[in-house]
């Protein structure tokens, strides 16, 4: 699905701010890798844990994009997870995706805020942290890594594809099929990579370092930005059905486009 275009300053702005934010929560979250073993973190649910680090970057985060754009809403995995998101300006965060990579000193988490207008996507912006690599887009205005003009993969073979994944760990009785799926798809390609950050797994789609990635249910907090990432370098984002998604929680699959059709199929195998 084509970007929808925004007004440039508006886009702009947005861009901006989520950049500035992203930063300020980076910045917290790297002082604490300094005391790993000292943070505070709990169980939110199985195999999933929130942290004071998370708390602490969307309250900073949260913070700063109301300084700038005061009318908005945002709407932040720890802080407002259920916020509305249909009207006005809304930021859709995640201080920290890939906490417990974080947590135990694996460097692959990010800041990812998404900036919606009206209800489309119109700024995104993921910060790999350990790394202090930018990915940004604006719909209709391209993405870029640092800078750089994004653009996704060529591979049209499967059999050259490196796909990206993400496991049910909080789902249980989702292991079974989502096994079925991995089987299907590592029999027809080069490899299969779970980092273990959604937000960077879209990003590296993006970039043409993985060619597809798809996990069974993600949150809007984990995709927003991501999504116009993907679209902007243009690749798709789909459910398993082929539809098109925004932030929310769903199924996703994002692919270079020409191999979307063939991992849809293996993914909707019985």
């Amino acid at each position: 699905m084509p970007s929808q275009r925004h007004d440039t300053a508006l886009q702009n702005l947005l861009l901006d701010a989520s950049l500035h934010a992203a930063r300020r929560g980076a910045d917290f979250v790297r002082e604490r890798t300094r005391d790993l073993a000292s943070i505070d973190w709990q169980i939110k649910s199985r195999a999933d844990f929130v942290s004071e680090v998370d708390l602490g970057a969307e309250s900073r985060i949260a913070e700063y994009l109301l300084e700038r754009v005061p009318d908005a809403l945002v709407l932040g995995e720890e802080l407002t997870p259920r916020a509305a998101t249909e009207d006005g300006i809304v930021f859709v965060v995640d201080p920290l995706d890939g906490t417990t990579n974080f947590l135990h000193g694996f460097p692959e988490y990010a800041v990812s805020i998404g900036a919606l207008a009206g209800g489309s996507l119109a700024a995104g912006v993921v910060l790999q942290i350990p790394l202090d690599v930018t990915y940004t887009a604006t719909a209709g205005g391209g993405a870029f890594r640092d800078g750089d003009r994004l653009c996704v993969s060529s591979t049209a073979d499967p059999l050259r594809a490196l796909i990206g994944t993400g496991f049910p760990f909080k789902e249980p009785d989702q292991i079974a099929p989502y096994l079925a799926q991995l089987g299907r798809v590592m029999s027809e390609v080069a490899g299969v990579r779970r980092p273990g950050s959604a937000a960077l797994d879209l990003a590296h789609v993006a970039e043409g370092s993985f060619d597809a990635f798809w996990e069974q249910m993600l949150s809007p907090w984990d995709i927003a930005a991501g999504i116009l990432l993907v679209r902007e370098a243009g690749g798709l984002v789909t459910d398993f059905a082929g539809n098109d998604v925004l932030p929310s929680h769903t199924p996703v699959v994002a692919s270079n486009a020409t191999l979307h059709q063939w991992l849809l199929g293996r993914l909707g195998q019985r």
